[in-house]
């Protein structure tokens, strides 16, 4: 049976005051890794986020964590080549991958950051889930694809989060859901909810730090 990749649902106090917990403690940046020599150690459970250019990234971790400039936009193609470590607490990562889509970006910086993103994900035994952003007004586009695929060839299990729905109508926001549900199918690794977040309304927020707070 296809999987219908419903909407989240919303959670129940419990898991809603675990994640309310686990974001409004410490979250300290950790460091920015541009090698898998620089990676630290893998002590404890891992979420990262993915998502192409200007899709809302920064916001939305930054809305999470309710501190405004922890994760730090940069428009300037290959200025964020890193993927920057976050801890919250002492029990998990979040890792915050580049973005990804520059069509201007030189080749050989696209290249490097790939074989690190592969090596990276398919190396780390304790990263539980990614999470794959998507503009809501825009629906998945084939770099989103792209990563995708990757994480299906790494197995780790993504989960589609789509951002700006503050930006659509429903008749829109129907259409573009109805997009997304299509391109997915094809995924084994993708996780089957989608959650739907708005980081100017915080709309979806306590739904993903909740799914975060319970991952095992």
């Amino acid at each position: 049976m296809e999987l219908r990749f419903s909407l989240a649902p919303d959670p129940d106090h419990e898991t809603s005051e675990q994640g309310r917990k686990l974001f409004a403690g410490p979250v300290d940046f950790v460091k920015g890794v541009v090698a898998m020599s620089g990676l630290p150690p893998a002590d404890r459970l891992e979420v990262c986020f993915a998502g192409r250019s200007n899709v809302g990234k920064s916001s939305l971790i930054n809305a999470l964590t309710g501190r405004k400039a922890l994760a730090r936009a940069s428009n300037t193609p290959g200025r964020t080549q890193e993927i920057n470590f976050f801890a919250l607490g002492e029990s998990h990562y979040l890792v915050d991958l580049p973005g990804y889509g520059y069509a201007n970006a030189p080749l050989a910086v696209v290249q490097k950051w790939q074989a690190l993103l592969k090596q990276s994900l398919s190396g780390r035994q304790t990263l539980r889930r990614a999470f794959v952003l998507v503009d809501a007004r825009h629906g998945i586009k084939s770099v989103d694809e792209e990563i995708m695929s990757l994480l299906d060839a790494s197995a780790v299990t993504f989960q589609c989060v789509l951002t700006k729905t503050d930006k659509i109508n429903a008749t829109e926001r129907a259409r573009v859901l109805d997009q997304v549900r299509a391109k997915l199918a094809p995924h084994p690794a993708a996780f089957p909810e989608l959650i739907l977040t708005s980081s100017e309304k915080s709309e979806g927020l306590a739904t993903l730090r909740a799914t975060i707070a319970t991952l095992e």
